[in-house]
């Protein structure tokens, strides 16, 4: 069964704090629901994985989780040094990974040191070397879940508008370099992201209105509007995000 984004569930919740609980909770129960199981799971970048990260890194919250069965990956990255303040990777290790005990092979970070292109196809090597094939196959999908965000011009990952990563076919990683975003970037293709159980979408911010609306209306002239998994595909919003403001 593949689900496209007319057939996603969507979640309201009150506010930025509530989704990020919510995501911790996916999180957690992803690793539980499959013991004994390697499970990986693709970061996103962005305001609400910030708050999600800073609750997964709680003693309390990161006990529940066997992090010694966890593979980190990440949806994109920008194509900037290690530990620049726009990295993805950066923000991740500040405020989770470097906090819980998961061993620092399972943790992979895109390849920024190189030309984009040539990292790109390294990060593909490792993610084979993960899957164990160079292949992705139907009824074995490589993620467990996969975060995204909703950008303003409906990106997701770093698939912008107009750009020609969004035709690719093959390839599980490419590189993007959007015309209206800082940084060239690494970005994981539609056929990588389609290789998931779970596809999450985090969407907070009266910004994101008019996006959010599309998406749920499964425009597939947005980027995000295209987003298929072989699992369960769940958008989770703050109430100013669906356009419910509260009093």
């Amino acid at each position: 069964m593949t689900t496209d984004m007319r057939h996603a569930v969507f979640e309201v919740l009150s506010d930025v704090d509530a989704v990020a609980m919510r995501m911790a909770e996916l999180f957690i129960e992803a690793v539980q629901n499959r013991p004994g199981e390697r499970i990986r799971i693709a970061l996103s970048g962005g305001s609400t994985p910030k708050r999600l990260f800073a609750i997964l890194a709680r003693p309390e919250v990161a006990q529940k989780v066997d992090w010694k069965r966890v593979e980190i990956f990440y949806g994109d990255e920008r194509h900037v040094p290690v530990g620049h303040a726009d990295s993805n990777q950066s923000m991740a290790e500040s405020l989770l990974l470097s906090k819980v005990p998961l061993p620092a092979e399972q943790i992979h970070p895109m390849p920024t040191q190189g030309q984009a292109r040539d990292d790109a196809q390294r990060y593909q090597e490792v993610m084979e070397a993960s899957y164990g094939a160079a292949t992705l196959e139907k009824g074995r999908p490589f993620f467990d879940v996969v975060m995204l965000g909703l950008g303003t011009d409906g990106h997701t990952a770093s698939l912008f508008p107009g750009e020609p990563v969004l035709d690719e076919t093959k390839a599980w990683v490419s590189v993007s370099d959007p015309k209206t975003a800082p940084h060239e970037r690494l970005t994981l293709t539609y056929p990588a992201i389609a290789s998931s159980r779970n596809v999450v979408f985090l969407v907070t911010g009266d910004n994101k209105v008019p996006m959010l609306r599309r998406l749920r209306e499964g425009d597939s002239s947005i980027p995000s509007g295209r987003i298929v998994s072989e699992g369960k595909i769940l958008v989770l919003a703050d109430q100013a995000a669906a356009g419910e403001h509260t009093s």
